[in-house]
């Protein structure tokens, strides 16, 4: 069993930190665990590791975020991934900060990564993991704080978040997005 595990993010030491790079974090730490490297290829950052008889593609899309799907797209196309065996990792305004829920399909709600990934890869039936990063904005700043960084308090808390969001895109891949979802939404 193959699986495509998508980091969304901005490439750019300028997008590096901040909340609309939550995918990417989360794909780093998961390199991490399994001690793989990113190399780049078509359209992403890639890395490989198998874990419980599984083989694990993790990408992080060079193509900046409202892009998303031509990267998605080939290498779903490429490595045979059926859309059901996709996790995208995306930051969500609509659920407060430290809110992590996993779902086998959904709007976009206004997020141009999903939105290209929906228009190219064949509707919104794909799971997708929403890590909530809040809404604490004044009206009409939306963009300088999904392009901002984390408070001081968010940064405390972020390796615990992400830890938990690899062990979500692990379960995903091993007992599957229903348990997974009974297990971990919060």
């Amino acid at each position: 069993m193959k699986y495509l595990i998508v980091g969304l993010g901005n490439i750019g030491a300028e997008y590096e930190q901040t909340r609309h790079n939550i995918g990417f974090m989360v794909a780093d730490e998961l390199a991490k665990k399994f001690n793989v490297t990113f190399a780049l290829d078509k359209q992403s950052y890639k890395a490989e590791f198998k874990h419980k008889g599984r083989t694990f593609f993790v990408i992080k899309p060079t193509t900046y975020m409202n892009l998303s799907g031509k990267a998605v797209k080939h290498w779903m196309q490429k490595e045979n991934i059926p859309i059901s065996n996709i996790l995208v990792i995306v930051d969500d305004l609509a659920l407060p900060f430290g809110t992590l829920r996993m779902r086998g399909k959904g709007s976009a709600a206004g997020h141009n990564g999903l939105k290209n990934i929906e228009q190219l890869c064949g509707g919104s039936n794909y799971p997708r993991l929403r890590f909530g990063i809040g809404d604490d904005f004044p009206k009409g700043r939306q963009i300088d704080f999904v392009l901002g960084e984390f408070s001081k308090e968010e940064k405390d808390e972020l390796p615990f978040l992400i830890d938990k969001s690899c062990d979500m895109s692990l379960s995903f891949g091993t007992i599957g997005i229903n348990h997974t979802m009974s297990q971990f939404n919060n």
